[in-house]
């Protein structure tokens, strides 16, 4: 059963999609060429040959948990799958990423293919895969499960018809991509304790398989908590309320930050997303806390959502303070829990090129996006980079319905094995 849904990447970047001019003669040449060759050609068909093992890798990684910062045993598995898929070596890293290395002929340049491992949804919740017709439903086979079995075919592939490449290729599952896991994964990549220089970065999220994304839509995160002694609201009442303090907050900062959203230019979102604190209805809190999101593609336009926070915190405390009839005043915490980078990458780099040339060739029509993924780190360094799709359709993305349908699913692994030839080069 097909079903109708948004594309992920309306729903990360909260943007539309829009469809661009053709990619440059010379890559659609390129690409052209890669896909006649007869190694090439074979690799094509073995996708599809490969597809129940495909979706038998998928519905097994799925059905093993990965909580935020509790991957270890999806990664211990995913690791002895990539070994068994043939490449030459597999380590995990100091924060929990699988690696496997595939050597280049050449090894003067390296490329990375890589999905994230880690869901969205807390330990303890239920991710056996339920069936209903063509559709696979489970917390997670979405997002980004999918992703690590197209990783794992396009290996098999590679294995299958000797296809070598020039440069050294790193198929990886990365750790951290979600919530407060602050792609802390793709960070270790490119730190000191990283495998090494990177040359050019492929991210496989969402579903979207004419979908490319080049933009980094950048985000910072915050916890602020209000603090007091609390008290009885009878016998204490006149204490400073953390509570009166956290509304203010809100108030103040959705006020202006509303103001400022509206100023044309790049798109600014914000959000109070969780907020809690206190003990019962006749207690003043001793605690009254929010956890806070604000998203552009502008890093001018994130910093300035952010002194908008900070403003209306300020104010909201002092006024507090100023208020209280007695007892001590309140102190506030802000925390950053969350700072991903912006950025872009200009259309005619060569690798956004390549890939409008790939969707091209199989059929499709290129899509230029924003996005909050993974690869938003390479971008914000300049590296060549980019977010393509798992292939196939779905929905619920982060609920407990989350759903997949393989329609074509083969597709998206096509294009990925020629996007990878393309940035590793096919060696002689």
């Amino acid at each position: 059963m097909k079903k109708v849904s948004l594309s992920f990447a309306l729903i990360m970047a909260g943007l539309g999609i829009r469809a661009q001019d053709k990619p440059a003669t010379k890559y659609t040449a390129e690409i052209k060429t890669i896909a006649d060759k007869p190694a090439v050609k074979k690799a094509l068909q073995t996708i599809i040959d490969f597809e129940p093992q495909t979706l038998s890798n998928h519905i097994l990684l799925t059905e093993i948990p990965a909580p935020p910062y509790k991957e270890s045993v999806r990664a211990t598995q995913f690791a002895a799958m990539l070994k068994e898929a043939g490449v030459d070596s597999v380590w995990i890293d100091n924060v929990g990423n699988v690696i496997g290395l595939r050597k280049g002929k050449g090894g003067k340049k390296t490329v990375i293919l890589e999905g994230h491992m880690d869901t969205v949804f807390p330990e303890g919740t239920d991710t056996k895969i339920i069936h209903k017709g063509d559709t696979l439903y489970a917390p997670g086979v979405l997002d980004d499960t999918r992703a690590l079995s197209v990783v794992l075919t396009v290996v098999k592939t590679l294995e299958k018809t000797g296809i070598e490449t020039d440069a050294d290729v790193l198929f990886i599952g990365t750790v951290g991509e979600e919530g407060q896991g602050d792609l802390r994964g793709v960070k270790n990549l490119f730190s000191e304790k990283g495998p090494g220089k990177i040359d050019s970065y492929i991210a496989i999220d969402g579903w979207e398989s004419q979908g490319i994304t080049h933009r980094a839509l950048g985000s910072h995160r915050y916890r602020i908590s209000f603090n007091g002694t609390g008290g009885h609201s009878s016998y204490n009442f006149g204490f400073a309320n953390p509570h009166n303090a956290l509304g203010r907050a809100i108030h103040y900062w959705s006020t202006a930050a509303d103001s400022l959203s509206l100023v044309p230019g790049v798109r600014v979102t914000y959000n109070v997303g969780v907020i809690g604190g206190g003990t019962s209805v006749n207690s003043i809190p001793f605690e009254s806390w929010m956890e806070v999101d604000m998203r552009s593609e502008s890093p001018e336009r994130v910093a300035g959502m952010d002194t908008l926070l900070q403003r209306a915190v300020r104010r909201a405390l002092t006024e507090e303070n100023k208020m209280k009839h007695s007892g001590s005043d309140l102190t506030v915490t802000v925390k950053l829990i969350g700072d991903r980078p912006s950025g872009s990458l200009d259309s005619t780099l060569p690798i956004i090129q390549r890939m409008m040339a790939v969707i091209q060739l199989k059929g499709g029509t290129p899509k230029l996006t924003a996005g909050s993924t993974n690869s938003n780190i390479p971008i914000s360094k300049g590296i060549p980079a980019m977010t393509i799709g798992c292939g196939g359709s779905g929905g619920n993305p982060h609920a407990l319905q989350e759903w997949w349908v393989n329609d074509n699913g083969a597709l998206a692994i096509q294009q990925a094995l020629l996007i990878l030839l393309a940035e590793a080069g096919i060696a002689k």
